[in-house]
């Protein structure tokens, strides 16, 4: 049926188009893909190394501090705990490039998303345009991404941070752009009235009212970025994800368990703590 249908109409060979046209974006940006790859493998491996450095009791210590500072007792007593069970359980090497992947992708979800939520907030034109586009970000299922990232950027960690940050950043582009948009239009009149620029009426009203929104949407964009800590270790990421796409191909459930437990863990963690900040921010 499909065969005699194609003999009156030709098939639309998207696939095909949009493979020629990232054949041919690789070939003529070849080198620059492989600069850039090489920069986020080098800013990964400085986090990593650094995290590596610190004493994993010290480390254990500074994060529950933060919890206690942000969260209280719970938050802290909670982050003690359970990074004390990942380092006893041989995984804190894996988290420490986890951590690196994570903190690496939401740096430059925030570098980028930041200025276009700010866009979306401020113009319609822009909010037309670029939210069909996060749609199409946030609705691709997330293994189509790692096709193009391994045409430009090979295997490794740098595909991995990219293609978490793909998946991750729509969350801080919307909401950065409706924190924007939710700032009362009185405040913004009064700005106005006192003889604000359009700069310090941004920095001055808008960001800060805008803040515990845009804090939301980071700490979505945190979780949405662990959940790609698993998909982003088919192209060769290292942490975590790698051992748990090890203990499904060997069929390992002690592995499976122990470092889902630990991705579990970090992810309450950040979690936790992130929300907190918006909260008190709100308030």
């Amino acid at each position: 049926m499909s065969d005699t249908y194609h003999h009156f109409i030709p098939k639309i060979e998207i696939g095909k188009w949009v493979q020629d046209v990232v054949q041919s974006f690789v070939d003529h940006t070849e080198n620059f893909f492989t600069g850039l790859g090489n920069g986020i493998n080098w800013f990964v491996q400085q986090l990593v190394d650094l995290f590596t450095w610190i004493n994993p009791f010290v480390f254990i210590i500074i994060i529950a501090a933060i919890a206690f500072w942000r969260s209280g007792w719970g938050v802290a007593l909670f982050s003690l705990i359970g990074l004390w069970l990942i380092f006893n359980l041989g995984y804190w090497a894996d988290t420490m490039q986890t951590l690196g992947l994570i903190l690496t992708a939401i740096i430059i979800s925030i570098i980028i998303g930041i200025p276009f939520g700010i866009w979306i907030g401020l113009s319609d034109t822009a909010k037309n345009i670029i939210t069909p586009i996060l749609d199409f970000m946030q609705t691709m299922p997330a293994f189509v991404y790692l096709i193009p990232v391994l045409f430009l950027f090979g295997t490794g960690m740098a595909p991995g941070v990219v293609a978490t940050v793909i998946f991750s950043m729509p969350p801080t582009i919307r909401m950065a752009g409706l924190g924007i948009r939710q700032v009362p239009e009185d405040l913004i009149e009064a700005s106005e009235a006192f003889g604000s620029k359009t700069s310090q009426k941004l920095f001055k009203v808008q960001l800060p009212l805008a803040l515990s929104t845009i804090m939301a949407g980071i700490n979505q964009s945190i979780m949405l970025a662990l959940s790609m800590v698993v998909i982003a270790s088919l192209v060769a990421a290292p942490g975590l994800g790698a051992k748990v796409y090890l203990a499904v191909t060997q069929l390992r459930l002690d592995i499976g368990v122990e470092s889902g437990l630990s991705i579990v863990i970090i992810a309450i963690v950040l979690d936790r703590i992130t929300q907190n900040i918006r909260k008190q921010k709100k308030s």
